[in-house]
């Protein structure tokens, strides 16, 4: 880094060096240069479905402009299993290409020599397999708020082992949080953020499950992995949505939440809620009616996302929209 620093500031010309990496740079605590103010990052995530089908997705922006986004939106007609399936995959570029009995040895692969160069080499961590452990105990939790004593009640390591290999778990872009969000909408929100897994078809893949599995209308890990899709999908729009927004939760210690918030710079609000079921019911839409009558005008529309196929209103900016709005809108 002080080599590539030195030839950056003798010669400021742009563009003389690519540094790319599987690890956040800025958090690699043996790198003692941050090139800050010789350097741009760029965060390069798992493929969107836009991009594995090779079609522009900007739900980020066009759910920030209102209810009217969604006038002439005509479902492409992606069944829930294909949506389940399309879960399993994941966004990993590698993956697309494998055939299905070929994708368990490729996540595990990916994960053992991931941890084992990104984390043993660099932080000199010996604990491959309770490493392991560790990610599969916050797989089990993706999509659900983050209470960090109960992964330490079940981890195999001590209390702060624990917090030390979940910073490692982040850096290496295998897991990540989602933070809370608040507009004094009620004096008792809770402020733990949610965590996930950063790829739900690596999440399916540590839980053991397959997309004949998720069909089970019974199995939780199905709710837990679809919103771990959207999350997914949604974070990387918005490293390249033309608005500038920010993505959140929201949960009170009443009970009412929103499973994902984004907020725009200028004010302007998005809920959405997830879920895996096939038939929109009016009770999806309770806590986002809430967060529309107590925003006002800066709530520009409200969002079930489900598994099913057509576009429902639900009452002033409030709609049911298939899932696979998220690449075909």
């Amino acid at each position: 880094m002080r080599a590539i620093k030195l030839n950056v500031d003798r010669d400021p010309s742009p563009g003389q060096f690519i540094l790319t990496g599987s690890s956040n740079f800025l958090t690699v605590p043996t790198i003692s240069e941050s090139l800050a103010g010789r350097a741009g990052f760029v965060e390069v995530w798992p493929f969107t479905q836009g991009e594995i089908s090779g079609t522009p997705d900007r739900f980020v922006d066009q759910a920030l402009t209102g209810p009217e986004a969604f006038a002439t939106y005509q479902p492409g007609g992606v069944s829930r299993r294909d949506l389940l399936e399309r879960i399993c995959v994941g966004g990993y570029p590698e993956i697309q290409r494998l055939p299905t009995q070929d994708r368990s040895g490729w996540f595990r692969d990916y994960v053992l020599t991931t941890i084992q160069r990104d984390v043993v080499q660099v932080s000199g961590i010996r604990k491959v397999p309770e490493l392991t452990q560790l990610l599969r105990l916050f797989a089990a939790r993706t999509g659900c708020e983050l209470v960090m004593q109960s992964i330490i009640d079940d981890a195999p390591l001590e209390r702060q082992a624990v917090y030390d290999h979940r910073a490692w778990l982040e850096t290496i872009y295998l897991i990540t949080t989602l933070p809370a969000w608040s507009r004094n909408l009620t004096r008792r929100v809770k402020r733990r953020p949610k965590v996930f897994l950063t790829d739900p078809g690596l999440a399916a893949w540590l839980l053991g499950k397959t997309q004949a599995a998720l069909e089970d209308p019974t199995d939780p890990a199905t709710g837990q992995l679809v919103e771990t899709f959207v999350f997914a999908e949604l974070r990387r729009q918005l490293t390249w949505a033309e608005t500038d927004a920010t993505m959140f939760h929201w949960q009170d210690r009443a009970g009412a939440e929103v499973d994902i918030v984004l907020e725009a710079t200028d004010g302007r609000v998005v809920g959405i809620e997830v879920k895996s079921g096939q038939t929109p019911k009016p009770e999806w839409f309770r806590w986002l009616a809430q967060m529309r009558d107590t925003i006002g005008d800066k709530f520009k529309v409200g969002v079930a996302l489900y598994a099913g196929d057509q576009v429902l209103p639900f009452g002033d900016r409030l709609l049911a929209v298939p899932i696979s709005a998220l690449w075909e809108l």
